[in-house]
């Protein structure tokens, strides 16, 4: 295994450290500044909006330079983001610092995917993307938890610092272990090569697979406590540990995930998909049957993590010509998805379905997504089929053609 996808792996769990061990900390953010506590989630909604926009916009400005370079960059961005958070003396400050971070994070997991496939064979680029989606997976299980007991016991501040110290601990390692030459892009990276790999309707499909399949998982996950509490008749104090469960099965979906998207990408994508339905339609039909909700938070998380690797690793080869910006926009379709389904979630809820309907939601949205990646498989085999059955024909043409001719010549003979 390169070491150099350790060094990205470090990168990305510093930064998903940064996403996710803020949501522990809101009310004492919200006390501290003197802010409402749906003020103070600003800063979580801000944070998802600015990783959207700095995907495509970032990655778009940095596509011509040397990729070791630009994620040294985007993590001293990165740093700079978290120092402002940690010293921040205003709300105002604090949004400011976490703009900053979330710009680089994006075009860090959009450039990062390109130069972790650059590192290793072909045939294993799903499986060294996934090794460092892993350091964003842990982050997921250890986000919320971590920052939670630093800002209990230390203060809200301490949480940023460490964050900031993972982040110059992050550079270090890619400075040191990432080669140049498996960072360089081979067509020289241009903006306008970039811009045109996005032309491709299959990278536009392949964005709408990761908004609506991801987005079905996010949308399902998002209202989950009260699932549990309203529904599975779990305690309050049990939730934290439930969702344990879940970060598991992402840690075991992200691992297997890489490694059968690189020898059945679609197949991949197809398991992902249907397991992510099943998985929740067996969930909305028995929220209160404690057993079947323990597998299914389990579940959740492996079949919805398994499609990560698959679902970056697909948008790259349908840009294969120049994946950098093609990458940062699937990365930006990743939080479209995370803001899209639990917003339909929730009008569901508001709409008085109930607790249950998120589940059900979910697995309406993925299942847009597995349908339109069967009926694209469907139509590719049916082109295939097509030309290889032209292809027969020809030969067979051209048989009868040489044989036609061979007749021909041996009737010129008899007549000469």
């Amino acid at each position: 295994m390169p070491l150099g996808l350790i060094a990205l792996a470090i990168g990305g769990f510093g930064i998903g450290l940064t996403e996710f061990g803020i949501m522990g900390l809101l009310p004492e953010l919200a006390r501290d500044f003197a802010v409402s506590e749906q003020t103070a989630g600003y800063l979580i909604s801000g944070y998802a909006l600015a990783v959207a926009i700095g995907a495509v916009l970032v990655t778009a400005g940095v596509s011509r330079f040397d990729r070791k370079r630009v994620l040294l960059g985007l993590m001293v961005l990165f740093i700079i983001g978290n120092l402002l958070s940690a010293i921040a003396p205003t709300f105002e400050a604090m949004m400011l610092g976490r703009v900053v971070a979330a710009l680089c994070h994006g075009a860090f997991f959009g450039v990062g995917a390109v130069v972790a496939a650059s590192l290793v064979a072909p045939g294993r680029q799903a499986a060294a993307v996934s090794m460092m989606l892993g350091g964003l997976t842990l982050a997921n299980v250890l986000g919320v938890p971590f920052g939670t007991f630093l800002g209990q016991h230390f203060g809200w501040r301490s949480t940023f610092w460490a964050i900031t110290a993972i982040g110059v601990v992050g550079f270090v390692a890619i400075a040191a272990l990432t080669p140049a030459d498996g960072a360089r892009d081979r067509e020289g990276g241009s903006l306008r090569a970039e811009i045109a790999g996005l032309r491709s309707g299959e990278v536009w499909l392949s964005m709408g697979l990761t908004i609506f399949g991801w987005g079905g998982v996010f949308g399902g996950f998002s209202y989950i406590a009260f699932t549990l509490t309203r529904v599975g008749g779990f305690a309050s104090a049990t939730v934290p540990w439930l969702l344990i469960l879940f970060g598991l099965g992402m840690c075991v979906g992200n691992y297997f995930g890489g490694k059968s998207a690189d020898r059945r990408p679609t197949g991949a994508l197809l398991v992902a998909f249907g397991g992510v339905v099943a998985t929740l339609v067996v969930f909305a039909l028995a929220a209160d049957v404690k057993p079947v909700v323990l597998v299914a938070l389990a579940l959740l998380g492996a079949f919805g993590f398994a499609m990560c690797p698959a679902l970056q690793t697909r948008v790259m080869r349908s840009a294969a010509d120049a994946p950098t910006l093609a990458s940062g926009a699937n990365v930006a379709a990743f939080n479209v998805g995370n803001t899209l389904g639990p917003w339909l979630a929730g009008l569901a809820i508001g709409a008085g379905y109930g607790f249950v309907s998120p589940l059900w939601v979910g697995a309406g949205m993925t299942a847009l997504a597995l349908a339109a990646l069967v009926a694209d498989t469907a139509l590719r085999q049916r082109a295939r089929n097509g030309a290889d059955g032209e292809q027969a024909d020809g030969e067979q043409a051209g048989g009868r053609d040489e044989a036609q001719a061979a007749a021909d010549d041996a009737l010129v003979c008899e007549a000469v």
